[in-house]
């Protein structure tokens, strides 16, 4: 037997936390509109979320303003202005699509 832990794991060295990924939960259910239209985007376009990134910008907007997560500014989230342009260019795109 080894002196480890459960799974051979090591029980004297402390866990670090990930830097990103860790945030509580939507138990209140605040950003499930957004949260939903970003899953009915994805299932509409063959899970390529290249299509649904401005719901995706829109459902991280909504946990930092409900403080579900750390506000951060959204090109250290890979929303910079070159993609926020070509956000803008899919939406219309949509829309025309939708009429």
């Amino acid at each position: 037997m080894s002196a480890g832990g459960a799974f051979g794991g090591n029980r004297g060295v402390r866990p670090v936390p990930p830097e990103k990924g860790v945030f509580p939960l939507d138990h209140m259910h605040l950003c499930d509109l957004e949260k939903k239209e970003y899953l009915n985007c994805l299932k509409s376009a063959g899970h390529k979320s290249e299509g649904c990134r401005h719901l995706s910008k829109k459902y991280l907007e909504c946990r930092m303003e409900k403080n579900l997560m750390a506000k951060q500014d959204m090109s250290e989230l890979g929303f910079g202005k070159i993609s926020d342009a070509k956000t803008k260019s899919e939406e219309k795109t949509e829309q025309t699509i939708e009429k």
